[in-house]
């Protein structure tokens, strides 16, 4: 399974922004030689890496940076969508319709990843769940990112006191990932 460069670009970004450019040659650092050689110089986010590798960058980061936490990465997901749908991918944002929003899931899922697939499906006016299956590799940061990252989006889109359960993850065994979430508007 792949990777789009603009994943690898939102935890570069983030780690520079919080802990400067010394913490990601810190993280850096911490990674196996021939990983390093692809995280340094220019990036391009519409390029594809394997996902195994930012799997070690994610524990990397959780390792240097995070003592341990991998609850830095829901933080990570939030400015990633910040950056990226403020910019390259604000046609996504249906401002005022969070529900128009979670419906493109399967779209903006393939964007970010090469292999598997994500649904929506509502269940109320302010809520509804998200399932990844047929990812071929999976880990807890990666869906601490996605929970971040929706999280922000729905606010970006006009809802309000935005909650996520994780119901089934498969870095926890499951059979797929499965997010519910609620929110007011």
């Amino acid at each position: 399974m792949k990777i789009k460069g603009q994943i690898i670009c939102s935890r570069r970004d983030f780690v520079t922004e919080h802990f400067g450019a010394g913490g990601w040659e810190k993280v850096l650092a911490a990674l196996p030689e021939p990983d390093r050689e692809p995280l340094r110089g220019t990036i391009l986010a519409t390029a594809w890496f394997p996902f195994d590798l930012g799997k070690r960058l994610d524990k990397a980061i959780v390792d240097v940076l995070g003592n341990g936490s991998s609850a830095v990465f829901e933080e990570l997901g939030a400015k990633s969508a910040q950056k990226n749908l403020s910019g390259v991918h604000k046609t996504f944002l249906t401002p005022g319709d969070p529900q128009a929003f979670m419906n493109k899931a399967a779209t903006i899922y393939r964007y970010y990843y090469d292999t598997g697939r994500r649904e929506y499906q509502q269940t109320g006016p302010s809520s509804g769940f998200i399932t990844t299956f047929e990812a071929e590799t999976f880990s807890l940061p990666d869906c601490l990112t996605v929970v971040g990252w929706y999280k922000e989006a729905l606010r970006m889109c006009g809802a309000r006191e935005v909650a996520v359960t994780e119901e089934e993850c498969r870095a926890n065994d499951g059979a797929c990932c499965r997010y519910r979430f609620e929110w007011k508007m």
